[in-house]
C-alpha cells in the first residue's frame, strides 16, 4: 500500500516538473517572439491591411543612329474599382460606363464583383482618366501608366514589333531587347480596415517606378524612309506579293535599313488590311508581322554565284583568266541543265562567265570543287547556321545533307537552286566576303542609355574567323565591279562611284507555276565596301529579270544614300 502511494506521488511530481517545463518554454518562445520578432510580425499584420496596386515603369524608347525617336510613350489611366469602397454603385456603373464608352451591363459585373480590386478598362486617354478623377466617385481608383507610341506608324513596323495591353514586348526589337526596355514597376499600398475599406488617414505608401533604358539602334530613319519608299512604289508598279530592301554595313554587320512592305501601322497593329473569317485572323496577323528578310527562306538564284567564285577563288580550283566553253546548257550525269541564254555564251573566261552569270560555268567550277570541298566551305562561310541577327524568329538554311548530294545537287547549288536560305543570311555572307574575309553579325543595337543620358550598355558584334583571305576577297570585288561596269548588272551603275554587284532570278517552288523572285545585290566603293544592299522582288508580274527591275531600284537607292553617307562620315570624322 505504501509502495503504491510513493508510486503515485513520484508521478504527480514528475508531472508537475513537466509542466514547469512546458510553461517555461512557451514563456521563452513568446518573450523571443515578442522581443526579437515584433517587427516582423507586426508587418504581417500590417499587410493584412493592405492593398497593392502597381504602377507601370516607362519603357525605353527606341532612336535610331541619329536620335530620332522611333517609338515612345504617351500617358494613359487604368481605371479600377474597390468593391468593399463604393458608396454609390449605380453612380459609379453610370459615369464609367458613359466616361469610358462601356455598356453599363458591361461595367456592373466588375463593379458588383467582390474582389479587393477590379480592373475596368486600362490605356484610358488621360484626358479621359482626369475627367473620371473630377467626379471624385469613392471607390474608383484612376491610376496614371503609359502606353507605347511610334511617330513614323509604318515605318519599320516589321523591325520595331510591338507593345502588349501590359506594355510588354511582342515582337521584333521590341522583344529582342525586353531586358533593357521593361524599367521596374513601382508599387502603391494602401491602408484598410478589416472590412476591406481605405483608411484615409493613414495615407499611401508609394514605391516609384524605374524607367527603362533607351535603346539606340544602327538604322538611320532617312534611309529606311527612302528604302520604304523605294520597296513601295516597285511593288505598286510590279504588282508585287511583297518586297524587301536591306542595307547594311558589310565591316561591321549594322543594319541601316530593313523595309519589308507591306508594312503594318504599329500603332493600330490588330487591323488587317482586310476582312477574313473570325478563325482565319490569327493566321492572317501572324502572316502581316512577319518580317521576310529574316523569317522566311528563298532560293537565291544567281547571286550565290558570289558564294560559289570566294570558295573556288579560295581553294585554287579557278582563276580570273580559265577559260570556259558554253553551248547554251550542261550535262550532268543524266541531266540536261540549259543556260539563261538559250544560245550559250560560247568562248568565256571566269570574270565574262560571271558578268554573264553563265549557269555552265558555274557547274563546272562547282564540280571541280566537288562535295567534300564545297561543303567545307558552305560550312566555313556559317551558311549551315544561323546569322546572329537580333531579331527574334530567324529562319535557317534549308540545305541538302551532304551525304544526300551528288554531283547533280552539287551541279544546281553552285548557281543558287535547289536550297534556300533567308535574305539576313545573303547578306551576312556576302559581306564577309567582300569585308576582308571577317564573319560578322548583322544587328540593329548598338546601346542603351538611361532617361537621364548615362551610357549604360554598349552592344558588342566581334569579328569571327577569317573565312577567306584578303587577297580572295579583292579578287571578288574586282570581279563584282565588272559585274556592274560591264555585265549583267550594269542598271546598279552610279555615276561618281564605283559599285560592284550581282544579279539573280529564281523561281518559286513548285516549278513550271510561272512565278519569279528578282534580286539584286550591291555594294560601294567597290575597292573598300561601305555599305551592302539587297533588293529582292516576290512574284512580280510582266518583266522578272533581277537586273531590269531590281537592279534600277539599288542603283536609285545610292544614288540618294552614297552622297548622304559620304557628308554623314565627314560630320562625324570631323566631330571626333
Amino acid at each position: 500500500m505504501e509502495k503504491s502511494r510513493t508510486y503515485h506521488r513520484k508521478k504527480i511530481v514528475i508531472a508537475f516538473f513537466l509542466c514547469v517545463l512546458l510553461f517555461a518554454g512557451l514563456t521563452v518562445r513568446v518573450s523571443y517572439l515578442m522581443i526579437f520578432r515584433s517587427e516582423h510580425y507586426s508587418q504581417m499584420a500590417q499587410d493584412l491591411h493592405q492593398r497593392e496596386r502597381r504602377i507601370k515603369a516607362k519603357r525605353g524608347r527606341i532612336l535610331d543612329s541619329t536620335g530620332a525617336v522611333l517609338a515612345d510613350n504617351r500617358t494613359v489611366c487604368t481605371i479600377s474599382v474597390i468593391h468593399n469602397q463604393i458608396r454609390d454603385p449605380e453612380n459609379v456603373i453610370r459615369v464609367l460606363a458613359q466616361e469610358l464608352n462601356l455598356t453599363e451591363e458591361s461595367v456592373r459585373k466588375r463593379v458588383e464583383k467582390v474582389s479587393s480590386i477590379e480592373k475596368i478598362k486600362s490605356n484610358v486617354p488621360k484626358e479621359t482618366g482626369d475627367a473620371i478623377r473630377a467626379y471624385r466617385l469613392e471607390g474608383v481608383k484612376v491610376d496614371e501608366d503609359y502606353k507605347r507610341y511610334y511617330p513614323y506608324g509604318t515605318l519599320a513596323s516589321k523591325v520595331l514589333g510591338f507593345t502588349g495591353a501590359d506594355n510588354q514586348g511582342i515582337l521584333a526589337l521590341e522583344s529582342s531587347y525586353e531586358e533593357y526596355l521593361k524599367g521596374k514597376e513601382g508599387i502603391i499600398l494602401e491602408t484598410t480596415d478589416a472590412r476591406g475599406v481605405e483608411i484615409v488617414e493613414m495615407g499611401e505608401e508609394r514605391v516609384e517606378p524605374q524607367s527603362g533604358d533607351d535603346l539606340v539602334l544602327s538604322m538611320d530613319v532617312n534611309i529606311q524612309q527612302y528604302a520604304t519608299q523605294l520597296a513601295d512604289q516597285v511593288r505598286k508598279a510590279k504588282e508585287a506579293q511583297s518586297v524587301s530592301i536591306l542595307v547594311m554595313r558589310p565591316d561591321n554587320g549594322e543594319i541601316l535599313a530593313m523595309a519589308d512592305v507591306p508594312e503594318y501601322d504599329l500603332n493600330d497593329p490588330f487591323t488587317l488590311p482586310q476582312q477574313v473569317p473570325e478563325e482565319e485572323q490569327q493566321d492572317a496577323l501572324n502572316r502581316m508581322w512577319r518580317n521576310a528578310c529574316i523569317n522566311d527562306t528563298y532560293e537565291p538564284g544567281s547571286a550565290f554565284k558570289i558564294i560559289t567564285a570566294s570558295a573556288a577563288l579560295e581553294e585554287g580550283v579557278v582563276t580570273e583568266e580559265d577559260t570556259f566553253s558554253c553551248p547554251g546548257f550542261i550535262v550532268v550525269d543524266d541531266r540536261r541543265i540549259r543556260c539563261a541564254k538559250v544560245q550559250g555564251h560560247g568562248t568565256e573566261t571566269f570574270v565574262q562567265g560571271t558578268m554573264n552569270s553563265c549557269n555552265p560555268v558555274f557547274i563546272t567550277v562547282g564540280l571541280r570543287l566537288g562535295v567534300d570541298r564545297f561543303y567545307h566551305y558552305f560550312e566555313q562561310f556559317g551558311l549551315l547556321r544561323k546569322t546572329g541577327v537580333d531579331l527574334p524568329g530567324e529562319a535557317g538554311t534549308i540545305m541538302h545533307k551532304k551525304e544526300n548530294m551528288g554531283n547533280v545537287e552539287l551541279a544546281t547549288v553552285s548557281f543558287g537552286q535547289s536550297f534556300q536560305i533567308t535574305p539576313i543570311q545573303l547578306a551576312a555572307t556576302v559581306s564577309s566576303l567582300i569585308n576582308g574575309g571577317k564573319r560578322i553579325t548583322p544587328h540593329f543595337g548598338v546601346c542603351t542609355i538611361s532617361e537621364g543620358g548615362r551610357l549604360t550598355h554598349v552592344f558588342s558584334y566581334p569579328a569571327e574567323k577569317t573565312v577567306v583571305s584578303e587577297r580572295t576577297s579583292e579578287r571578288l570585288r574586282a570581279i563584282l565591279f565588272q559585274v556592274v561596269e560591264n555585265g549583267g548588272g550594269k542598271n546598279g551603275r552610279v555615276e561618281g562611284y564605283r559599285v560592284g554587284g550581282k544579279t539573280a532570278t529564281s523561281e518559286t517552288l513548285p516549278r513550271g507555276t510561272g512565278k519569279y523572285i528578282a534580286s539584286f545585290l550591291g555594294f560601294a566603293p567597290a575597292e573598300d565596301p561601305k555599305v551592302l544592299a539587297l533588293c529582292i522582288i516576290r512574284q512580280p508580274t510582266g518583266m522578272y529579270y533581277g537586273g531590269q527591275i531590281a537592279a534600277p531600284v539599288i542603283r536609285q537607292l545610292f544614288e540618294n544614300i552614297l552622297p548622304y553617307l559620304d557628308e554623314r562620315e565627314y560630320t562625324e570624322g570631323n566631330a571626333d
